[in-house]
């Protein structure tokens, strides 16, 4: 089963901070890559409910299909990769594929018979090696809102955390509570559904 643990350190930042990072790192327009993350839960947020998400990112004409699950304070992921037309079923009819994904869902109890598409996030997203980890650069759009983020995924929580907390403070950027992308999209999804 392709499992693996996902460390990862966040924080939300400005577009001015945004351009700051980049400009510090180097990293150019050209350096960026679109993906889009399909979102998935059931009606009744059971996946939500669960602190857990599950998502299609379609990068590079590749699909993979990742389930989000709490693993004490890090989350355990579950990823399948699928073919297009997979994908395409899943997506359009709700025709969700055999597989490790599916297998968990069930552990969980989760009716993967029920899930919807709820929505698409779309992230232009530079990745660069920093100090024995991943420092990524994303900016993403969804629900007609726009918001930048910087993290910092690593293999060791507390080294991790001590390294990215020392970038924030070099550059003057003020440690902000983050939620993960699809946190934020479902927050700013029921507030539209509200409204």
């Amino acid at each position: 089963m392709a499992q693996e643990i996902e460390i990862e350190f966040k924080n939300l930042v400005t577009k001015d901070e945004f351009t700051i990072l980049t400009s510090h790192f180097h990293i150019n327009e050209e350096d960026f890559i679109s993906q889009d993350n399909h979102y998935f839960d059931t009606p009744d947020y059971q996946l939500k409910e669960k602190q857990s998400a599950l998502r299609i990112r379609e990068k590079d004409g590749r699909y993979t299909l990742t389930l989000k699950t709490p693993l004490k304070e890090d989350l355990l992921e579950t990823n399948q990769s699928l073919s297009k037309n997979q994908s395409d079923s899943l997506l359009q009819d709700g025709l969700f594929p055999e597989g490790e994904v599916r297998d968990v869902l069930i552990s969980l109890s989760i009716p993967y018979e029920s899930l919807q598409h709820f929505g698409t996030l779309t992230t232009s997203r530079a990745e660069i090696p920093y100090r024995n980890g991943l420092l990524v650069f994303d900016q993403s759009s969804y629900l007609k809102r726009e918001d930048y983020e910087l993290e910092y995924e690593v293999k060791e929580r507390t080294s991790g955390e001590a390294i990215f907390l020392e970038l924030l403070k070099q550059h003057k950027i003020p440690l902000r509570q983050t939620d993960n992308k699809i946190k934020r999209f479902y927050l700013e999804k029921l507030k539209q559904d509200r409204s």
